[in-house]
This record gives C-alpha cells, sequence and structure tokens, in this order.
C-alpha cells in the first residue's frame, strides 16, 4: 500500500522565507534574481542548502536562533512566483504574517532596501502573481532596488549585473539577509526601523 507523503507537522513558530527568480542558468546571473541571491546567502550563514525539491520550489530548512525556516526558491518562473508561494504555504503550514518575499525592484536606486507589508506590486510581475495568488495585498516584502535605466525594463532586469554593480553585490545581499534575520528573531516592526532608513 502506498501512502501520499504527508505535510511536515506544523510549527508554532515557523517562518517562510521567498526569493523570487527565474531557474535556469541563463538567468542566474541577472539583476531578476537577486532575491535568489539572499535566500542562497540565509542559507550559507545557517550551513543549509536550498536543494530539497518542493510545492513547485527548491527548498532548504534551517535554524535562525530559535526559530524553523523555511528558504525557497520558486522555479516557476518569475510572472507565475504566486503558484509556487501559494503552494508553500499550503505544504508548510505558515501563517501571512510570517512570509518573506524578497524581490528586485526599479523603482528604487541600486543596492536601496525598502521592507514593507502591503501595497501595489510596484510593476514586479512575480510580486503581482503572489498577491493574485494568495488573494490579498497584504503580504511583506523586502524590495531590493536594481535602479530603473532608460529604455526596456524587461531587457534591464534580464540581463546580469555590470562589473560595478557585482561588486557592490556582496554588501547589498548581506544587508538584506541582516534584515530578513532581524524580521524573524525580532520583528518586522525593528526590521523596518532599523533597515529602511540605511
Amino acid at each position: 500500500m502506498f501512502r501520499r507523503k504527508s505535510a511536515p507537522p506544523a510549527a508554532a513558530d515557523r517562518w517562510l522565507v521567498i526569493g523570487l527568480g527565474n531557474p535556469g542558468r541563463e538567468y542566474e546571473r541577472s539583476r531578476h534574481n537577486l532575491g535568489f541571491l539572499v535566500a542562497d546567502e540565509l542559507a550559507r550563514r545557517s550551513g543549509g542548502r536550498i536543494t530539497d525539491r518542493a510545492a513547485k520550489s527548491l527548498t532548504g530548512r534551517v535554524r535562525l536562533g530559535d526559530h524553523e525556516v523555511v528558504l525557497a526558491k520558486p522555479q516557476t518562473m518569475m510572472n507565475l512566483s504566486g503558484l509556487a508561494t501559494k503552494s508553500l504555504r499550503a505544504k508548510y503550514d505558515v501563517p501571512l504574517d510570517r512570509v518573506l518575499i524578497i524581490h528586485d525592484d526599479l523603482d528604487l536606486p541600486f543596492g536601496r532596501l525598502r521592507i514593507r507589508k502591503g501595497g501595489s506590486s510596484a510593476g514586479n510581475h512575480g510580486m503581482d502573481s503572489v498577491i493574485e495568488s494568495l488573494g490579498t495585498k497584504d503580504v511583506i516584502r523586502f524590495r531590493v532596488g536594481i535602479g530603473r535605466p532608460p529604455g526596456n525594463g524587461v531587457d534591464y532586469v534580464l540581463s546580469p549585473f555590470t562589473e560595478s554593480e557585482r561588486a557592490q553585490l556582496p554588501e547589498i545581499v548581506a544587508r538584506v539577509a541582516d534584515a530578513v534575520e532581524v524580521a524573524v528573531d525580532q520583528g518586522l516592526e525593528r526590521a523596518m526601523t532599523d533597515f529602511n532608513r540605511v
């Protein structure tokens, strides 16, 4: 008799951190994959890896202080990120106020971080998909600026970082990872106070 694989038991304080991006080698160094880079950094810090396949995503479980954190990189392509987000929430039984979405943002200067709960997608189609799939705008997002170029934004987000941007990336990714850790350990308000001014 085959049994269906059961969902993990509900954790009283489980968090779900989802870095948005596009799967595939051709996209891995693109600006649109900043969310993936932050998720990888959080895994690295905790000695974990995001290699399990679950809920249309690559996932990994780590401990952050006293908290269990599921790190996820949706494999649906950016514009369908909501399908993975909805599946991840259902599988890991995480309430919306402990789901953190990390994504790139054209409307912020390069490297600027803005943490907010609710509001529009700011034109990010991954966030459009998340909002539609969850049926609410009341989503916590970590918006990481990539700057807005003249001309075609689509080509820009899918293109690689410049040499100058690559040099700044480790510091930017580390700061966003710091902000996520503060949000999980000390609360969203503390993270917004400490990092939205930087």
